[in-house]
């Protein structure tokens, strides 16, 4: 069982389940939500997950992804594709031990910014993974 939340402590989650994916993305849109030139994903069944306090603020990103934030102090959260219903990514540096969850690759480096350059040996995609 892992718990996390976002900086302000107004929003706090659990999830407990199989790990389904780890990873660091380089699109777009994930940059423009953090405002951050990556952001790092755990993926879990969306059934394992539950928030435990708090009620988060939502918004979609594009017609079938839906994120949720900290309305409070903006922490992004979590990511659902309409296309994957039955996971929910979560911000692997919203967990409170983030360290548990280390990437296993790098997707979307078709949209990387040119000064960014990893050395970590992971394998990348131009796109998405799968």
């Amino acid at each position: 069982m892992s718990d996390g939340g976002c900086a302000c402590g107004a929003i706090r989650y659990r999830v407990d389940g199989p790990v389904a994916n780890s990873m660091i993305c380089h699109c777009r849109t994930c940059r423009r939500v953090a405002g951050s030139p990556v952001v790092a994903w755990v993926t879990f069944p969306k059934s394992r997950f539950a928030i435990v306090k708090g009620a988060p603020a939502e918004f979609r990103s594009s017609g079938p992804v839906r994120r949720r934030f900290c309305s409070a102090c903006g922490t992004p959260l979590t990511y659902e594709h309409a296309d994957s219903g039955e996971f929910i990514d979560i911000t692997t540096c919203s967990l409170d031990a983030p360290e548990a969850f280390p990437p296993t690759h790098h997707s979307w480096l078709s949209h990387d910014i040119a000064w960014l350059h990893f050395a970590d040996g992971l394998p990348t995609f131009p796109q998405s993974r799968t």
